[in-house]
C-alpha cells in the first residue's frame, strides 16, 4: 500500500484506539499479521506498533505473531539450520523485532515458529516442536481454543495462518504430519533433528485460493477501521475455523472437499517418514524430539 504524504504520522495512540475500536482489550489473546508500511509513516516505526498492543491487551492478555522462516534458514548460503536466538523470519518488519524483544518466547519450530508474550506466550510455545506444526496443539490452535482473535494490519485473509490449523486439525490429505526433517539449533548449541509439515505439492482451491473470504464477509464475522493508510481487521478465530471446517468437509464453487481431492504432500530431499502417531495424536516412542 502506498503512503499518502496528506495523512498525519500514526502514534501510539492512534493504534491503541484503533485496536479499541475492533474490540481488541485487556486480556485477550490475539494474532497479528502485519505491514508497518500500510500505516504510512508510524512515529516510532515497529516497536511503537508493538508497544500499542501490549498496552491494549496488558500482561494478562497474549501477543502472538507469525516468526516462519519459511525453510529460508536451510537455503543455499544460508546456515543450514534453525536457531530460535539468530534466524530472521521472512513475516516482515514488525515481526521480525517482537521475536527479538525481552519477554517474547519462540517456538522449536525449523520453518514456521511462532512468538508470544504475556500470559499464556510459554504455555503457547513450550512444546511446539513435539506436536504438529499447525495443529490443535500448535500455539495458534491453543490460541483458537482459548477464544482468541487474528488480527490484520494492512493485509488481509491472504497472509492468513489460521486457515491452516483448520487444515491440520481436520487431517486433511494434502499437507504430511511431521513428515520433513530439518537442523535445529537449541539455545545450548546442540544440533538436533526438527520436524515440520510436508507442504503440499500445489495449491489448495479452497484455503490458498481465498475461497472462504466471501463467507467471512456475508456474515459479518469481522470488523474493520482505518488507521494512518492502514486497514485494521479482527476476527474471532473460532469464527474462522467453523467457515472454512464446512468449506472443506463439503466443497465449494465447484471443488471437491478434501476427502475427494488428489491433492498430497510433496517429496522433497528433506522429506522422512512421520514421527506422529496419528490414532493417539502423539509422537511415536523414538522420536528425537522428546529428547529437548
Amino acid at each position: 500500500m502506498l503512503s499518502d504524504s496528506s495523512v498525519p504520522d500514526v502514534t501510539k495512540d492512534n493504534i491503541i484506539a484503533g485496536l479499541r475500536e475492533l474490540g481488541i482489550s485487556s486480556g485477550a489473546g490475539v494474532m497479528v499479521h502485519s505491514s508497518l508500511s500500510s500505516f504510512g509513516h508510524v512515529e516510532g516505526g515497529a516497536q511503537t506498533v508493538i508497544e500499542a498492543f501490549m498496552e491494549v491487551l496488558t500482561p494478562e492478555g497474549t501477543l502472538m505473531m507469525p516468526s516462519f522462516n519459511h525453510g529460508g534458514a536451510f537455503a543455499e548460503g544460508a546456515p543450514g539450520y534453525y536457531d530460535p536466538l539468530e534466524t530472521p523470519t521472512t513475516n516482515g518488519t514488525i515481526p521480525d523485532l517482537f521475536w527479538r524483544l525481552p519477554g517474547v518466547y519462540r517456538s522449536l519450530q525449523p520453518t514456521h515458529a511462532f512468538a508470544a508474550w504475556g500470559h499464556d506466550a510459554e504455555r503457547y510455545t513450550k512444546y511446539h516442536h513435539r506436536t504438529i506444526t499447525m495443529g490443535p496443539e500448535s500455539p495458534l490452535g491453543l490460541l483458537q481454543a482459548d477464544g482468541g482473535f487474528g488480527v490484520f494490519v494492512g493485509v488481509d485473509y491472504a497472509s492468513n495462518s489460521f486457515h491452516h490449523v483448520v487444515e491440520m486439525t481436520l487431517e486433511v490429505p494434502c499437507l504430511g504430519q511431521r513428515t520433513e526433517a530439518c537442523p535445529i539449533r537449541l539455545p545450548d548449541g546442540r544440533l538436533v533433528e526438527g520436524r515440520t509439515w510436508g507442504w503440499r505439492e500445489r495449491g489448495c482451491p479452497f484455503t490458498d485460493g481465498g475461497r472462504y473470504v466471501d463467507e467471512m464477509q456475508s456474515r459479518g464475522l469481522h470488523r474493520q477501521v482505518t488507521v494512518g493508510n492502514s486497514q485494521l481487521m479482527a476476527y474471532r478465530l473460532q469464527d474462522c475455523f467453523e467457515v472454512i471446517a464446512n468449506i472443506l468437509t463439503h466443497g465449494k464453487a465447484g471443488f471437491p472437499p478434501c476427502s475427494r481431492c488428489p491433492i498430497r504432500p510433496r517429496q522433497v530431499a528433506e522429506t522422512v517418514p512421520s514421527d506422529w502417531d496419528r490414532e493417539n495424536k502423539t509422537l511415536l516412542p523414538d522420536s528425537p524430539a522428546w529428547d529437548y
